[in-house]
This record gives structure tokens, C-alpha cells and sequence, in this order.
């Protein structure tokens, strides 16, 4: 019995992984980001809920040159940083949105996040704030991560 549930655990976490890689690929052409291939699977993820890209280089082709985020939050990219780890990428998302939130709530446009009609900002600052401080909670979770320092 054990086996498959595991067996169907898998399968779901595979087609949500495939979901959301489609999903990833049709953001950032949205967005008109150029860039390299995307991860055939998750660099790091917590099925169902958010999943971090590998997003290649053009002009480094083989290396990470942005991460992408999606999932049960909103899909968002950011310029792979010095430490190259979906740690450091789920990190600065975290403290992306936790700014963003803030803005929204005290009524300013966040700088280099959109998220939802300006109307809606007010109702929105707290959804984001709260998947930012999940982010950064899991950023800071040492038993989260593997052998990512």
C-alpha cells in the first residue's frame, strides 16, 4: 500500500513539476526575458506549493543567469546573485516581496515587482507579506536544505 502511495505521489509530483515548468516558460516569454533553456526539473521545490527554476544564461550559456519562482504564489524572476543556490534565490524573493508588501501598504508602487491591479494593492500587501515571510522562514530552515549552505 505504502508503495503506491508512493508511486502516486510521484506521478502528482511530476505533472505539477511539468505544470509548472510550462508554465515558467510561458512567464518569462510573457515578460520578453531572452534567455537560455529551463530547468527540465525544479532546482528546489515543495510540491504543491512553489517551485525554484534554473533559468540559463544567454550569454553565459551553461550558467545560471536568472531563477524564476512559481507555484501557489505569484511566478517572478530575479538576476542569479553571487551565492548561485536556490537557497539565495528563495532568500532574495522573500526579501523582494517583503519590500513590495510594504510599499503596497503604505500605498506606494514597489519598485521592480508588479503584483495585481493598483486598486487591489491594499488587499493584496498582506497575501504577499505572508509568502514572503514563509520564503524567508524557509530560507533560514537549515533542515530544508540539503547540503546548501
Amino acid at each position: 500500500m505504502t508503495d503506491e502511495a508512493d508511486d502516486l505521489n510521484e506521478a502528482e509530483d511530476q505533472v505539477w513539476c511539468d505544470s509548472q515548468r510550462q508554465y515558467v516558460i510561458d512567464y518569462l516569454s510573457r515578460e520578453g526575458l531572452e534567455h537560455g533553456r529551463v530547468g527540465e526539473w525544479p532546482a528546489w521545490h515543495v510540491s504543491p506549493y512553489v517551485a525554484i527554476w534554473a533559468i540559463e544564461s544567454i550569454t553565459h550559456p551553461g550558467w545560471v543567469g536568472w531563477w524564476a519562482i512559481s507555484g501557489d504564489l505569484p511566478t517572478d524572476y530575479v538576476v542569479c546573485g553571487p551565492e548561485r543556490t536556490p537557497r539565495a534565490a528563495v532568500r532574495e524573493f522573500g526579501l523582494r516581496w517583503k519590500e513590495a508588501a510594504v510599499a503596497m501598504a503604505e500605498g506606494r508602487e514597489p519598485d521592480e515587482v508588479v503584483i495585481g491591479r493598483p486598486e487591489d494593492a491594499a488587499m493584496l500587501a498582506p497575501l504577499l507579506g505572508a509568502r514572503a515571510e514563509t520564503l524567508l522562514g524557509w530560507a533560514n530552515d537549515d533542515s530544508v536544505w540539503d547540503d546548501d549552505p
